[in-house]
């Protein structure tokens, strides 16, 4: 596994349960739920660290 299919794996496994092809069309889908998984992480450091 390489760091960039670690970094891309929520929205993959996204993709595979809705049995799309993340390589293909889907990779916008892909996108959206990796940019919505890594803010609710980064916004979650931001308040343990911050606050």
């Amino acid at each position: 596994m390489t760091i960039s299919d670690a970094i891309l794996w929520p929205g993959t496994k996204v993709c595979e349960h809705f049995g799309v092809d993340p390589e293909g069309e889907a990779a916008l889908i892909r996108w959206m739920v990796n940019t919505l998984v890594y803010l609710v992480v980064a916004l979650l450091v931001v308040w343990i660290f911050v606050v």
